[in-house]
């Protein structure tokens, strides 16, 4: 990919996100006029997944987005690793690899926290019962962020 096609799109979060995270941005590409292909996944924003196109106009901080397009088909889910579990320690490595097996990936935020992607044709039915037993098990916490099962809202 040409890296000069690649730019940041700015989301707003959600002003009753309790981290305090107003803005988002995310890497993209270009695709057509005002429309860019998303790049990676959100750790802050709801609604948006990998390969989602969207609209963005520009504003005085750059490209801000303004409507979802079309949807990639990828799903987004979130991990919150409980205690003083990071990805390096042993707990996470034997629930993710079951997960990893099934095609999903990760983003790491800081090593307690990642952004899950899920690319289309996996089996998400059976990545979030294993992100559940992660979960009931008290490895992570973990959050929906775009199931591609939804429609578009």
């Amino acid at each position: 990919m040409n890296s000069t096609n690649q730019v940041k799109v700015q989301f707003h979060v959600d002003p009753n996100d309790q981290r305090g995270v107003k803005t988002e941005s995310l890497w993209a590409e270009k695709v057509g006029s005002g429309r860019f292909r998303i790049l990676n996944s959100p750790f802050f924003l709801f609604g948006i997944s990998a390969d989602d196109v969207v609209e963005a106009k520009e504003a005085d901080d750059g490209l801000r987005f303004q409507s979802v397009v079309s949807r990639g088909g990828h799903s987004t889910y979130r991990i919150f690793l409980q205690g003083d579990r990071t990805i390096n320690d042993a707990d996470f490595r034997i629930y993710w690899e079951p997960l990893s097996m099934l095609g999903a990936t990760f983003e790491n935020a800081d090593d307690h926290f990642v952004a899950v992607d899920i690319p289309p044709g996996r089996d998400v039915a059976a990545i979030y019962q294993l992100l559940a037993r992660g979960e009931q098990d008290g490895v992570w916490a973990f959050e929906e962020v775009h199931y591609a099962g939804k429609p578009a809202q």
